[in-house]
């Protein structure tokens, strides 16, 4: 018969750290353990007598441990209310013992899926399944069971139990964040699923639509000091199963990042990885989230000085980005300029050093990272969630010449540079270009106009014989005739608009030549 006056910790965690030391606690406040496989030989390697949980259940474990805690007499000795005496009276029936303390965390899937090649067969084993079921118990019966899923509890709870015991709001808070570790688990598996669908799917797969139910389980991985202001609180976390990108990045130097580090940093390494066709180097200079300066060369230390150019006053204190390993050469071109934040797959030896002289710069190491097949942006009541932007390589292979006159051999190659680039203007956007280079941007205005006149006074008298792009159709010919004055001679633009006819007549009016992609960049 089942003793329910004798207190039962059941111990089954893939993660042990600590647990050793927990589990010493519990028996030295009267707990009898209860684990399985690993755990439990850890447990009486240090020691501590621990029951197998066949010893409890009377059922042998099956399909090669893939059914073990799924049993009646671990489920009811978790769900069964201590304050309900049909429930003891049941669980003395069926000779079940309660059981009070719950230390699980989970089979290891996000670090499975991690590696690039991780066969599916793999991810699927790595399924947990018992797990879940037993944290979700006991934390449904929180009143009565205890669950602990972090081993960074273990201390504050030990200490608890020997004070006397957890309180409620305790209980509460240990519950929730075992109901949160289940959800975001179950969200990394359901998002593997769907991206290894998505990713084998037809482009003519005509379900390759939207999930009707979508969540995202994301980690914790740093606390920046504030958010976008000090009285906002702010948190980076990461995709699960991604260890790369601008959350997951090495910090090799420099003071704490903050909130607007990460989102600038982060525009900074996008603009520079899409531009890797280009050129063998590729450098960004970011403020508020636009770039105000942009550039390619062959040579870095030149895509460095050619994109600070774009922007020189803009450039103090801005964030920088490479998309190859920085050369020394590189660093010592940038003595001088303060710069927030530099951001690169890796650095030289020399790059480093210099680089480590700056007192507040922070210098990031960045890995490549999953591509991102769903992005989504909080609004009141929910979230939008849409397909990424993605930019095709050959996308200038659709274009059509709509003027008389065609862009140059030279020309054509800063429209496909401007075109790229203006995909990371915020809207609406236009990019003047020259040289494979900006040298002008007009970003965030109510109107194309405006925007087209900033991006001019930025060129100024680089403007002359320089590209355009625009991210989105020109609804007048206003627009068109400002880049002429300016002294643009090429243009690249989505078309579209009902005025169309009347902007190609100016363009041709004007002696300018313009491109349409059919194809819009919005980026808000």
């Amino acid at each position: 018969m089942a003793d329910l006056s004798l207190k039962t910790a059941l111990l089954s965690a893939y993660n042990r750290d600590g647990l050793v030391d927990f589990a010493k606690t519990l028996v030295e406040c009267g707990y009898q353990i209860v684990s399985t496989g690993g755990t439990a030989a850890e447990l009486r390697d240090a020691g501590i007598s621990a029951m197998e949980v066949s010893e409890l259940t009377g059922a042998e474990e099956i399909l090669d441990g893939r059914v073990k805690t799924l049993h009646p007499s671990i489920h009811g000795g978790l769900l069964a209310r201590r304050n309900d005496a049909s429930h003891m009276d049941e669980l003395r029936h069926l000779d079940i013992q309660t059981i009070d303390v719950v230390v699980n965390n989970l089979y290891p899937f996000v670090e499975t899926i991690r590696y690039p090649d991780a066969a599916l067969d793999d991810a699927l084993e790595n399924i947990d399944i018992g797990g879940p079921a037993m944290t979700r118990a006991a934390a449904k019966n929180h009143t009565d069971v205890l669950v602990i899923v972090d081993p960074n509890d273990y201390n504050a709870i030990g200490e608890a139990l020997k004070s006397g015991g957890v309180g409620l709001v305790e209980r509460r808070r240990l519950a929730a964040k075992a109901f949160q570790h289940v959800a975001a688990y179950d969200t990394a598996v359901a998002t593997y699923l769907r991206e290894y669908r998505d990713a084998n799917a037809s482009d003519d797969d005509d379900d390759n639509v939207l999930p009707h139910e979508l969540s995202f389980g994301y980690r914790l991985v740093k606390r920046p000091r504030y958010g976008e202001n000090p009285h906002q609180s702010a948190g980076a976390y990461s995709t699960p199963g991604d260890t790369g990108g601008i959350v997951n990045a090495k910090q090799l130097h420099g003071i704490e990042m903050s909130y607007l580090n990460y989102c600038d940093a982060d525009a900074a390494w996008s603009i520079v990885r899409s531009f890797s066709g280009f050129s063998r180097h590729a450098c960004a200079v970011i403020k508020h989230a636009n770039p105000c300066g942009l550039a390619v060369r062959d040579d870095q230390a030149q895509a460095w000085e050619t994109a600070r150019e774009g922007d020189p006053i803009s450039a103090f204190g801005g964030i920088v980005a490479f998309n190859q390993i920085v050369e020394t050469q590189t660093a010592e071109a940038m003595r001088g300029i303060l710069l927030d934040v530099v951001v690169a797959p890796g650095y030289s030896n020399g790059a480093l050093e210099a680089l480590q002289n700056r007192k507040r710069t922070r210098v990031l190491e960045i890995a490549p990272h999953i591509e991102q097949r769903l992005e989504m942006r909080m609004i009141s009541g929910g979230a939008l969630v849409q397909n990424p932007d993605h930019l095709r390589n050959q996308e200038h292979s659709d274009w059509q010449i709509v003027t008389e006159r065609h862009p140059s051999n030279a020309e054509h190659l800063d429209l496909c540079f401007a075109w790229r680039a203006c995909r990371y203007v915020r809207s609406n956007a236009i990019v003047f270009a020259k040289d494979r280079a900006m040298v002008g941007m007009g970003a965030g205005q109510p109107n194309r106009v405006i925007s087209v006149s900033l991006a001019a006074r930025a060129a100024a008298a680089r403007a002359e014989g320089a590209v355009m792009a625009s991210d989105a159709f020109f609804p007048f010919p206003d627009g068109i005739e400002a880049a002429a004055r300016a002294g643009i001679k090429s243009i690249v633009q989505p078309g579209g608009s009902v005025k169309d006819a009347d902007v190609i007549r100016a363009a041709n009016d004007l002696g300018l030549s313009m491109v349409l992609t059919g194809r819009r960049h919005f980026y808000h």
